[in-house]
């Protein structure tokens, strides 16, 4: 009985190992490179390094935010809104150069150590105290934009409500 309890044990063990076939360089005459598991004429074996893996965290645990429990500054009770004052939601606007201006205001005022974090698509374009992001180039289209309010730690401590705004530009071929 042991003896089958030690063979399964080896056996399992062997199965979970990874597989790792050898990997042969080959080039032909006309100096075409191909890569096999077939060792055929003058194929040079490759060295090859396990792939590494990393299991990523799932996202309720990335987009952590400070509980009210933490007692610290800046939790999610501080504010009551952060909006954006300019450009106005929906709002549609010719630049000719792209650039858009962002102004965002908090109630009550943003706290000490704390900034606003503006997003552009989905991608953060610049932080601020003041509530002014000046932000150049954006290509012409609709475009949803985000504000955040970040701690001294850059933990994401308030969300406001996001907008959509247009963008007019000239096309490159007028």
């Amino acid at each position: 009985m042991k003896a089958q309890l030690l063979i399964a044990a080896v056996a399992s063990a062997f199965l979970s190992l990874p597989a790792q076939a050898e990997v042969y360089r080959q080039v032909d005459k006309d100096g075409n490179v191909t890569f096999t598991d077939d060792p055929q004429g003058k194929a040079e074996r490759l060295d090859v390094k396990p792939v590494t893996t990393i299991t990523m965290p799932k996202p309720a645990t990335v987009r952590k935010q400070i509980s009210e429990d933490d007692g610290e500054i800046g939790d999610q009770d501080a504010y009551d809104s952060v909006t954006f004052l300019a450009p106005n939601d929906d709002e549609a606007f010719h630049s000719g150069s792209g650039n858009v201006q962002f102004q965002v205001a908090s109630d009550p005022a943003l706290q000490r150590g704390h900034r606003f974090e503006i997003t552009l698509d989905g991608q953060p374009v610049g932080q601020t105290t003041s509530g002014t992001v000046m932000v150049n180039n954006v290509f012409r289209g609709t475009h949803k934009a985000g504000v955040n309010v970040i701690n001294a730690d850059g933990e994401r401590v308030f969300t406001g409500e996001p907008i959509r705004f247009t963008i007019h530009r000239p096309s490159v071929n007028n």
